[in-house]
């Protein structure tokens, strides 16, 4: 997308105003804000928000939204897991070595930084200072000195200074590629480049890993390490057999959790798009690697559009978006596999229904460097906002790695049994062992040395038959052993190469995970649904889609008349009882006034009660956006406003079908 990022009706998109609406209406709120100005207070709260009561309500109708179109419609299997986690769980995943950032630290003043935010940073401001020169106007209208996207920090002073064409082509690629380095490559490039701090000019010292997972320890002995966990994945993984069971032993299926989970950003900042601790809604689809990942309800979603952003086109320093269905996205390989070109397609339906622009929307895919350490493919779901793209979900092929290291490290057989149609004859290396001499040998540690011997791929067991054939002995990882390793002799085990007949087909399922972040999403939707009326910035509106918003309707009474107070009572009682929230602004303020500063919070639709209601039983109807009002009995404003609510009418029906009102304004 081009040009300054615009709001619902056309106006150039200032975030000030929807910050201060935010907290001023107690959206969110930052954590032990009061001990921020207290003497003698040492604690770090960044990165820590509270959730008041329209940001509370928010929050849950998007996840009850969430779980009706993934959990229900799915038919998933809803896991609780803890949230906290014994360190042995997340060395076996490889979190413990691999979950991290790479971070500078600047040289004199001490401060670190994210590496990659940090040349992205610099190299953009080096780009604008090269365009000031060349006569190009560069417009900046964020003010704040952070950048919530890339969690870096803004070059104040920008250096007017012409570069040569090949520096800017060169500057370029290296953005449009600055997801894909790894630490030496980014220290490589701060060396070469001259990258420093912004703040200060200092030099940086070399990148080092920063692991983002919250340690503590569990039990009052201090002696069992562990961490709060920063995805609710594992805790799925490892309660897949209980989960097959559950599911009559068919696949494929799916899990999913809700939940908090926490990482230990290096320095986060813009309010909720990167935070120390957040709310996930995870997704665990278990496929069968053999049947090409396909979906049974693929062809419901083959025509649905997608704005796709692959590796190939980042690679070549470029970031020009392909729209295309995501039938031809899998049939031409862009997308790997069916399974994860559903779960794209669902994901944008989902957000289309919350109220995402559609057309700030994008599907990106992560290039190999950027990948998570168990991912086969991954795309992130991005939401254009005023801080750049925000990764708001990732749809990850996850392979069989999880469950095959679980299953490694505790000796359960994480895999699933069908039995086949027709017998197949194999013929294939088999493990010969002697359990009499092993489990001496290995005692509590005998089941995992078994496992590893048996999740031998064929190939090595073809490689140790020959090694054990000349030396005698074998040396296998197996990750319980104090050393990491056994070794067995020939007087253990022998490597036979057989043929057998299979009635019974045994494999690891692979794992296609779609993972939403909530409080991102939150934030995104949030920008996209703002705007103000024309000519009066103060009068802010956030266009939530009935479905989701905090409140639904505004009840109105025309004054303090006691005589209105059983008809809103009675109102009030009616749609609570279907389910649709209310709340009644019987204040002293003008009508106009009342409905302004509810169309603040989101609230939908508003209906006045007025000294014509206690003689005929009528009361007015209210649209937010349009601010065009209908006039019927209660009974069928109650109707229209549910089937408003439940998405079974948009509001030009209902202003279709009922009378319009034309009497006094809601907007004196």
């Amino acid at each position: 997308m081009t040009g300054e990022l615009r709001t619902l009706n056309g106006e150039i998109f200032d975030r000030a105003p929807l910050d201060a609406l935010l907290k001023r209406r107690l959206f969110y709120t930052e954590s032990f804000e009061i001990y921020r100005t207290a003497s003698n207070f040492k604690g770090d709260t960044k990165g820590l928000y509270d959730y008041g009561p329209p940001g509370c309500a928010l929050q849950a109708n998007v996840v009850d939204l969430w779980r009706k179109h993934f959990v229900l419609e799915e038919d998933m299997l809803e896991f609780v897991c803890t949230m906290l986690t014994p360190e042995d769980v997340f060395k076996t995943s490889g979190h413990v070595d691999k979950f991290a950032d790479w971070m500078c630290k600047d040289s004199k003043t001490g401060d670190y930084l994210r590496a990659d935010h940090l040349v992205e940073n610099v190299l953009e401001a080096r780009l604008k200072g090269d365009k000031a020169a060349r006569g190009v106007k560069v417009e900046d209208k964020d003010e704040s000195p952070t950048d919530a996207k890339k969690n870096k920090r803004k070059v104040k002073d920008i250096k007017i200074a012409k570069l040569d064409d090949n520096t800017v082509t060169r500057y370029e690629e290296i953005l449009a590629r600055i997801d894909n380095y790894d630490g030496t490559e980014l220290a490589t490039l701060i060396k070469r480049l001259d990258i420093r701090n912004p703040d200060g000019n200092n030099k940086v010292l070399p990148p080092i890993p920063f692991n983002l997972m919250f340690k503590t320890t569990i039990g009052p002995s201090s002696a069992s390490p562990g961490y709060l966990r920063p995805e609710t994945a594992q805790g799925q993984f490892v309660n897949f057999k209980k989960m097959l069971e559950y599911n009559n032993n068919s696949m494929p299926f799916a899990s999913a959790s809700i939940g908090t989970s926490f990482r230990n950003e290096i320095s986060p900042r813009s309010g909720l798009l990167r935070v120390r601790e957040f709310l996930m809604a995870e997704i665990e689809h278990y496929v069968d690697p053999e049947g090409e990942k396909k979906h049974a309800r693929f062809d419901e979603v083959r025509d649905i559009e997608l704005r796709l952003l692959d590796r190939h086109v980042q690679l070549a320093g470029k970031s020009n978006l392909r729209v295309m269905t995501v039938g031809e996205a899998v049939d031409t390989k862009v997308v790997d596999n069916e399974t994860l070109g559903y779960f794209l397609a669902r994901t944008k339906l989902f957000l289309e229904k919350i109220g995402v622009d559609l057309g700030k929307l994008r599907f990106r895919q992560h290039m190999a460097n950027e990948m998570a350490h168990y991912a086969a493919d991954c795309w992130d779901a991005e939401l254009l906002t005023s801080y750049g793209w925000i990764e708001c979900v990732g749809c990850a092929d996850r392979s069989a790695y999880d469950l095959t290291v679980h299953a490694r490290r505790t000796g359960e057989a994480l895999v699933v049994r069908e039995t086949r149609q027709e017998p197949v004859q194999i013929e294939e290396w088999q493990v010969d062992m002697d359990k009499k001499k092993l489990g001496p040998k290995f005692r509590k540690d005998a089941k995992a040395v078994e496992l590893a011997l048996e999740t031998l791929s064929q190939d090595k067991r073809e490689l140790y038959a020959t090694i054990l054939d000349h030396r005698g002995s074998i040396s296998i990882n197996v990750a319980c052993l104090p050393e990491g390793k056994a070794e067995l002799g020939k007087d253990l085990i022998q490597f036979v190469r057989r043929t057998r007949t299979e009635n019974i087909r045994e494999y690891t399922p692979n794992v296609i995970e779609p993972s939403f972040g909530i409080g991102r999403i939150l934030y995104c939707l949030l920008e996209h649904v703002y705007w103000h009326r024309p000519g009066d910035d103060a009068r802010g509106i956030l266009s939530l889609p009935p479905l989701i918003a905090p409140t639904k309707v505004l009840l109105v009474p025309l004054s303090n008349h006691p005589d209105f107070n059983p008809v809103i009572r009675k109102l009030s009682q009616r749609l609570r009882a279907a389910g649709i929230s209310t709340r009644t602004d019987a204040s002293n303020a003008s009508i106009g006034k009342r409905y302004s500063r509810n169309d603040e919070l989101g609230t939908p639709l508003g209906i006045t009660v007025d000294f014509d209601t206690l003689k005929d039983g009528t009361v007015t109807l209210r649209d937010r956006d349009s601010t065009k009002q209908v006039r019927a009995s209660a009974d069928d404003v109650v109707d229209a406003v549910a089937a408003l609510v439940h998405v079974k009418e948009v509001w030009p029906d209902v202003f279709a079908r009922l009378p319009e009102f034309r009497g006094q304004s809601a907007e004196e």
